[in-house]
């Protein structure tokens, strides 16, 4: 990835904003890493919403004093069930209008929230526990849900949350999920070219604010005990979740998870592609 002059400067600035802090208190500069790594980095970007949006019912609920803010599709033609679309993060649900629609198209009574700091909801910082959080009450205060699709990190967290508490969950689609948190760590640290050794110290950070180590948020650890029928789409040219770590969870040959691999799409285009939308339509429908 090629950067840019005020990116390198960027990159530059907190580098020696976090050694200066790590000189006088290495837990002080994790507590900073963590809050900067839970941060979308594109800010809150106010976008033009798609008329497909237009004619969605507004919702909202509260979580940890934000608002968090989201849409209704129900179709004439409506099967009664319902499916969550879950963004991934520095996203928002206008960029899952692709998906929204084939699934709306398709029957399903579609809803989609911006996660807590991105798109329309409030907040500055979001992480896979709150995001999975908030899925739980969506499901508590909108309906039973069906299904959830989730892309990147909306696919851990939806993981993770149907594990400990939403078990009634029959389907799950996940669209190039952020499987393993150790790897985005991993990617964080050699983006801002951060001191290596200040990684133990975030990891403990993580540790004593969740009760978890970073191992256990992960995608392929969850799906041992979630029992719903999982897709499980990616592409082998994905540079932002790399497909290889796909392969742990390809090798246990869970009966309950499909996987569909695609070639040329990356971790972005996916999720719009009309042969993938097929199959996910095609998934939920069966």
């Amino acid at each position: 990835m090629k950067l840019s002059k005020k990116q390198k400067l960027f990159i530059q600035l907190y580098k020696t904003k976090f050694k200066t802090i790590s000189i006088f208190s290495k837990q002080k500069a994790a507590e900073s890493l963590f809050k900067l790594f839970c941060t979308p980095y594109s800010g809150k970007v106010k976008r033009k919403a798609p008329p497909f949006f237009k004619r969605a019912n507004a919702l909202n609920f509260v979580y940890e004093g934000n608002t968090i803010r989201g849409w209704q599709w129900i179709p004439n033609n409506c099967n009664g069930k319902k499916v969550l679309v879950a963004h991934g993060f520095d996203s928002c649900c206008y960029k899952s209008e692709a998906i929204i629609h084939k699934l709306f198209l398709t029957g399903f009574e579609v809803l989609a929230f911006d996660a807590l700091a991105h798109g329309e909801s409030d907040g500055k910082t979001a992480n896979v526990k709150q995001y999975g959080e908030c899925i739980k009450m969506i499901d508590e205060q909108f309906g039973k849900l069906y299904a959830i699709a989730g892309h990147s990190f909306g696919g851990l967290a939806t993981c993770l949350i149907v594990e400990k508490t939403l078990p009634h969950i029959e389907k799950i689609v996940l669209i190039a999920p952020a499987v393993e948190t150790t790897r985005a760590i991993d990617n964080f640290f050699k983006f801002l070219k951060m001191p290596i050794e200040l990684k133990p110290f975030l990891e403990h950070y993580i540790l004593e604010q969740s009760g978890n180590k970073p191992e256990y948020y992960s995608v392929t650890r969850a799906l041992n005990n979630v029992p719903s029928k999982v897709l499980w789409v990616h592409d082998e040219k994905d540079f932002i979740c790399p497909i290889e770590d796909l392969k742990p969870t390809q090798e246990k040959n869970y009966p309950h998870v499909e996987f569909y691999i695609t070639s040329g799409l990356g971790h972005n285009v996916i999720y719009r592609n009309p042969n993938v939308l097929q199959k996910i339509a095609f998934f939920l429908y069966e």
